[in-house]
């Protein structure tokens, strides 16, 4: 199998795209309404995934529907060359969606989510007590205006905005 690409081609995009509109579609209908060989279709898929270029699916449940209500966002302030060990403890536990290594006052950017402001403070407090966190701040997340999406960036990648020329 061929090693997959840095980058995604046009080709590519537009085939995002259609799995976008319709996550169940076959392997066939996506190979008619891009007007591409079936197998080109089914092997560009393969490429994408071995590759580790489409996120996992269980990226799309929402947090909500298994009762977390309540999100955050938790700047975490670690000890110096201790960001490895701490992120790998945040990765252990479930609330954690997201970690992010940033520059500036905060060392690391944590997305959380909890059923309520108790379970909140319960998480907070674990954080806090990891090896290596030194400090940290949370946000309340109290609504979402964009969610995360890639259909912009998809659209221009397949050649349907003149901007990114």
């Amino acid at each position: 199998m061929p090693a997959p690409p840095d980058r995604l081609d046009a080709t590519d995009a537009r085939l995002l795209q259609a799995l976008g509109a319709d996550p169940r579609a076959t392997v066939m209908a996506l190979s008619q309404q891009l007007g591409l060989a079936r197998n080109t279709v089914q092997a560009r898929l393969a490429r994408l995934e071995a590759g580790g270029l489409l996120a996992p699916f269980d990226s799309r449940v929402r947090p909500e529907a298994l009762g977390y209500r309540l999100s955050a966002y938790v700047t975490v302030q670690v000890v110096q060359r201790g960001l490895e060990e701490v992120a790998a403890a945040l990765a252990a536990l479930p609330e954690v969606l997201e970690v992010t290594a940033l520059s500036g006052a905060a060392d690391l950017l944590v997305r959380v989510v909890a059923v309520d402001a108790d379970d909140l403070w319960r998480l907070t407090e674990q954080v806090l007590a990891l090896p290596g966190v030194q400090r940290t701040d949370t946000a309340l997340a109290l609504r979402r205006y964009v969610d995360h999406r890639m259909g912009p960036l998809l659209e221009r990648a397949a050649g349907g905005d003149r901007a990114a020329d």
